[in-house]
């Protein structure tokens, strides 16, 4: 029987069969231990997620525990807490581009209320000078007048409470003189009364005077009368419309007081209801901010402070007092309706036409009041401000301290007042500096 056997393997190709198995492995086995980093990496950051979610975990249940322990206030405060922190950035742009936009707006809005409140304010008014001069028709009357051994105008004098002056430059007419323009007035009309009705001796002169002083009083309470109604203030005391109506005679650098506080009383009305400040109280204050004017008898002060008594002693409202006291700055502004009534004035007052005064006297004033301030001893430099109702003294720090000041500054006022004659009161304002300097050292 034949038998079939199989290729015989040589001990050659049994060494490559084990090699190529050597390869296979070792590239199984750093296929393995890759596999094994890349899941122990991924072993690590699923722990570190484990880890984290477990702290948010506990810091949830933290929270949760705090919050079931807080009233529904507590909770509610603790998110608007979040929420203003979240939002305080935005509301700061918001603040910070309202606060642009008004700066921009402002200037614009304001010369708008200005120019509307003025337009409130305009009257037919020019301005007006009074005189206290009678023309008389010939030499004769000049002797009639005075009298025998002049006793004609002594009792007119003493009737009517003025001075009559003679002046040679002019002899055909009669100067008047007196500060109170309601006295000054009288005295003209019943002049020219007399000369017109021709008996010119003292009973005569009397009655006319007498007969005139009424009716120029109730002239006057119908202009106290038209001025109130025409601004709506009523139920005025018949004392105090009568004081307004002695406006219809007094005069300030040429404008007439009625018509200026009418003038004013509408400005400050206007700017009142653009601002919303109270009416009422602007509408009084302006009315009767330049009462004390003419009062013409009681203590001696400023008009200011002749009108602050005059408004007390009738009980107004303290705010219309403080519109009154306030109106020049001689005290700080309490409220709005001060500083309405303060611009309204200075409006009227300051406007083109409204007052005049003689260039010469002004300087004169200005110039006199620099003097008296630089007379002093230790006044360096003195500067007259605001037509003079400010003076603004700078001393030498060396020779008068701080301590003396109040002294200087006192004795600078009433100088003044005694010597200067200046419209309303004066703020002396000193200024005591001292500068230190040194000079540094020059290198070679």
């Amino acid at each position: 029987m034949q038998r079939t056997f199989g290729p015989i393997n040589s001990p050659g190709s049994s060494t490559a069969q084990s090699n190529t198995n050597a390869t296979e492995l070792a590239k199984r086995e750093g296929i393995l231990e890759e596999r094994e980093r890349q899941i122990a990496e991924k072993q690590k950051l699923i722990d570190e997620k484990l880890e984290q979610l477990e702290k948010v975990r506990k810091d949830l249940v933290s929270k949760l525990e705090k919050v079931s322990s807080m009233s529904k206030e507590e909770a509610q405060k603790i998110l608007l807490e979040n929420v203003d922190k979240e939002l305080a950035a935005e509301i700061s742009k918001r603040i910070k581009e309202a606060e642009e936009e008004i700066k921009l707006t402002a200037d614009e809005k304001a010369k708008e209320v200005l120019a509307e409140a003025m337009r409130h304010g305009v009257t037919d008014y020019i301005s007006e000078f009074t005189t206290s001069k009678v023309k008389l028709p010939d030499e004769e009357m000049k002797g009639r007048i005075i009298g025998k051994e002049g006793r004609n105008v002594r009792t007119f004098e003493q009737a009517t409470g003025v001075d009559v002056v003679m002046d040679d430059e002019i002899p055909d007419t009669l100067i008047l003189s007196s500060f109170d323009s309601v006295r000054r007035e009288i005295a003209r009309v019943a002049l020219e009364r007399l000369m017109e009705d021709g008996r010119i001796q003292p009973q005569r002169i009397e009655e006319i005077v007498e007969k005139t002083k009424e009716d120029i009083n109730k002239l006057m309470r119908a202009a106290g009368e038209k001025l109130c109604h025409d601004v709506g203030v009523y139920n005025l005391p018949v004392e105090l419309v009568d004081m307004i109506g002695r406006f219809k005679y007094r005069f300030s650098y040429g404008q007439n007081l009625i018509v200026h506080t009418q003038e004013e009383t509408q400005i400050g009305i206007a700017l009142a209801k653009m601002i919303g400040a109270d009416v009422n109280v602007v509408r009084l204050g302006c009315l009767l901010h330049d009462i004390g004017k003419v009062v013409t008898d009681g203590d001696e002060g400023t008009h200011v402070e002749k009108g602050v008594q005059l408004a007390k002693k009738f009980g107004l409202p303290e705010k219309v007092i403080n519109c009154i006291a306030e109106h020049h700055e001689d005290k700080p502004f309490s409220a709005d309706e001060s500083v309405l009534v303060y611009i309204a004035d200075a409006i009227s007052g300051g406007r083109p036409g409204a007052r005049h005064e003689n260039v010469e006297d002004y300087i004169k004033r200005m110039d006199d009041i620099e003097k008296i301030a630089t007379s002093f001893e230790g006044v360096e430099k003195a500067f007259a401000v605001q037509a003079g109702r400010e003076v603004r003294v700078i001393v030498t720090p060396e020779r008068i301290p701080d301590d003396e000041l109040p002294k200087l500054v006192h004795d600078i006022a009433e100088r003044i007042s005694k010597e200067v004659m200046v419209p309303g009161a004066v703020k002396i304002t000193a200024i005591r500096e001292t500068r230190y300097s040194e000079s540094t050292m020059t290198t070679p």
